[in-house]
């Protein structure tokens, strides 16, 4: 979700660069702008859903939901994340056992 979000943004930026800088008014810029906020909530739900099972601080949850908001920052999100979770930086270890410490 995060390379979708990512894609639809930067060709929303595209659009709106033509359209206010250049004066080149689009017939999709409507259409853009709904894509992009229907695929951006759907990453707000994937990311917190992702930080819920591997029990993320709330900083990391605040960073990654505004990451689907700034051009660009979503794909280092995307390879950060993935790049974390298979290094196992996943989240603070969880005990097998109810009250077993880590």
């Amino acid at each position: 979700m995060a390379i979708a979000t990512g894609v639809m943004l930067l060709v929303l930026c595209v659009e709106m660069v033509l359209k206010y800088g250049f004066g080149i008014a689009g017939s999709v810029g409507t259409f853009l702008a709904t894509a992009h906020g229907w695929v951006y909530f759907v990453y707000l739900f994937t990311v917190a859903d992702l930080w819920s099972k591997l029990r993320w601080p709330l900083g990391r949850l605040v960073v990654l939901l505004l990451c689907g908001v700034v051009p660009f920052l979503s794909f280092w999100a995307e390879r950060r994340v993935v790049a974390d979770v298979r290094a196992g930086r996943s989240g603070p270890s969880v005990p097998s056992t109810p009250g077993a410490r880590a």
